[in-house]
């Protein structure tokens, strides 16, 4: 196919298949148009950007070699899909990208056939790409899996149990390892581009073969050292012997922003007889723009920005971010406490562990995308007598509940749990909401579970679970800023399983667990000014239950209704449980429970979640009303 210097190459291409129809020599026009149209894009919308500038080359050299969609290409995490995404069949509808009803930041199966997989959390794509690979195995059907794994997801455990299992799937299996940091490899040069695409090709593969067989009818000490010779000198040259260890043919350091060393070296796997390969790909994050190469970890994650000069559109903030608010707060506690500290698992300005780091940085653990390992680490650091802080999101936590439950739950160690992001996120949707924290941490014998409120009550809570050393704590808190209320200049130690009353009414009751506080509180108003008055109560721990409290409440008030960022199984459930437990709705109480609802909430803003959720001001309000058997007209005349 032909086109004229003008012509833009990308309008040609709505799918792998016109991307297979350009002429190789245009390749680099066609990557170049695909950086420019993906800057373009998250300049408008926000979004991921570094991670996807890094593996623009790499995603036009996989569709143009490989036979997708049914070659199944699998992105890990999937952040770094938006190049992936404008050539397969979404480039008029990447303005919508992380809005409602739009399309999702990462790949998801809904989406596009060519989106096999749905990613977001990291270090799956192994697992996934082989299970597809092995059910073509076993239908005698063609198609590759090929799994796209960046190196700091290679950190994760998951993926090592996935390659130690590799070897099932033969020539099936491609993982691409895309290393972008330079965290595994020395610096790519001509000699081990060479080095990659000979090793690779099918006369190499075939001399090793012959050299195998000949090696095995040699007697066994000599078998054993021309096979040792074989992986050392490749092990010298490219650095690979880990995976051959794990029985995967390793193929580079390959620069991946170089086209033609990129697609001789992939049309060589693809066309290997050998086992699993293993393709080692350099990149580097935020290439082709200037201000994400100078600042990648800035650009990772953006809000809109101007594409000319790279400054992003940030609202300036009224209050302090959580995330801040938890780091410089443990801080200023381990300033006089030496048994303070913190781990978080890849993401330490993510969780504020950052702001802890630069105070006391031999305190300070950042393990990697290993979430189970983090949370045993400071289970082992509990034991010894330290006071750990294990800060990670909430819907990351749910990857290591075996480990919360049988090493620290069942243990009763003193492990603070510091919950990130929780309830709903907004554009990242439902892969990263953290729905569940309190349903699967409240049902666990030993724990004490706390939700703040805003960010003067997370500094009580941070300072409650730093003394707390008579078993498993854990507190809850939202993505993004506070609600701007003065933050205490001394910490108050909460008493474990005791809530408060905000505001005092007699007819309804309001329980509030977490931010969902200033909601209750306009709800409160509104009920008001219909003649119902109205209590709020902010429960502060869904476990232990303020039992005392809610019993008062619920004999003195004819509707009680609880209100949680959570889903069903969280404080609702556990009131409904007192309730029936101690008869407390014998007497006609009318109990309600506002929650998530039971579904995967797609992305949106936050306010548009919360109100298709049911968990605003007027739902509550309106709950209230039919519970009463109300409505609005009713009320104004029982008033009159």
């Amino acid at each position: 196919m032909s086109h004229s210097p003008a012509t833009p190459l990308l309008d040609t291409v709505d799918t792998p298949e016109d991307l297979r129809r350009i002429a190789p020599a245009q390749l680099r026009q066609l990557a170049d148009e695909l950086r420019a149209e993906t800057i373009a894009t998250v300049g408008q919308t926000g979004g991921h950007l570094g991670s996807g500038l890094g593996v623009v080359e790499l995603t036009v050299a996989l569709h143009y070699v490989f036979d997708t969609p049914r070659d199944r290409l699998v992105w890990d995490v999937g952040h770094q899909a938006y190049p992936h995404k404008i050539i397969t069949g979404r480039r008029d509808r990447m303005k919508t990208l992380r809005q409602g009803g739009g399309l999702s930041g990462f790949t998801k199966r809904s989406e596009s056939e060519y989106d096999p997989f749905g990613t977001a959390h990291s270090s799956t794509s192994i697992s996934a790409a082989l299970g597809f690979a092995m059910a073509n195995k076993m239908a005698g059907q063609p198609g590759k899996g090929i799994a796209v794994i960046g190196d700091g997801a290679m950190s994760a455990g998951m993926a090592y149990e996935a390659m130690n299992n590799a070897q099932l799937a033969g020539n099936r299996l491609v993982v691409i390892l895309n290393d972008n940091d330079m965290s595994i490899a020395p610096p790519v040069g001509g000699l081990s581009a060479y080095l990659a695409q000979l090793v690779s090709s099918r006369p190499f593969l075939r001399v090793r073969d012959i050299a195998r067989r000949i090696s095995r009818r040699l007697p066994e000490p000599l078998h054993k050292a021309a096979k040792k010779t074989d992986e050392f000198a490749r092990g010298m040259a490219m650095g690979g012997t880990l995976f051959e260890e794990l029985g995967f043919y390793y193929v580079g350091p390959v620069d991946g922003h170089n086209l033609d060393q990129l697609i001789p070296i992939l049309e060589n796997v693809r066309d290997a007889a050998e086992g699993p390969c293993l393709v080692h790909v350099v990149t580097q994050k935020g290439k082709g723009y200037a201000p994400a190469e100078a600042a990648a970890d800035k650009y990772h994650g953006v809000q809109k920005f101007d594409v000319i000069t790279g400054q992003q559109v940030k609202a300036a903030a009224s209050a302090p971010a959580y995330q801040n608010v938890f780091g410089e707060t443990l801080a200023k506690l381990a300033d006089s406490d030496p048994r303070i500290c913190a781990i978080t698992a890849a993401m330490p300005s993510g969780t504020g562990v950052d702001k802890f780091a630069q105070a006391h940085p031999d305190r300070a653990f950042d393990v990697g995308i290993a979430e189970q390992h983090a949370v045993t680490f400071a289970a082992g650091l509990a034991a010894q007598g330290m006071r750990p802080f294990c800060a990670i999101y909430s819907t990351f936590l749910q990857r290591a509940y075996d480990q919360v439950v049988h090493d620290v739950a069942i243990q009763n160690l003193p492990v603070r749990f510091a919950i990130d992001r929780a309830g709903l996120v907004g554009a990242d949707g439902a892969t990263h909401a953290g729905s569940f924290d309190v349903t699967y941490l409240a049902s666990l014998p030993n724990f004490v579970v706390m939700a703040a409120a805003d960010e003067a009550e997370l500094v009580h809570m941070t300072y409650t679970a730093a003394c707390h050393d008579s078993g498993p704590i854990a507190f809850r808190y939202p993505r993004g800023n506070g609600t701007g209320v003065a933050l205490p200049d001394v910490p108050q130690r909460l008493e474990i399983g005791k809530g408060r009353i905000v505001r005092h009414g007699s007819k309804v009751a309001i329980l509030s667990l977490g931010t969902r506080l200033a909601e209750a509180l306009k709800a409160a108003d509104q009920l008001e000014a219909r003649g119902l008055s109205t209590t709020v109560a902010d429960l502060r721990f869904a476990k232990p239950l303020d039992s005392e409290l809610i019993r008062q409440l619920m004999t003195t008030h004819e509707v009680v209704v609880t209100v949680e960022e959570g889903s069903i199984g969280g404080l609702g459930a556990h009131v409904l449980t007192l309730a029936s437990d101690e008869g407390l709705t014998d007497a006609g109480l009318k109990i309600r429970t506002l929650r998530l609802p039971d579904l995967f909430q797609d992305q949106d803003s936050p306010d548009k979640q919360y109100e298709a959720a049911g968990l605003n001001a007027p739902a509550i309000v309106d709950t209230v009303l039919k519970a009463l058997r109300h409505n609005s007209a009713g009320v104004e005349e029982a008033r009159a």
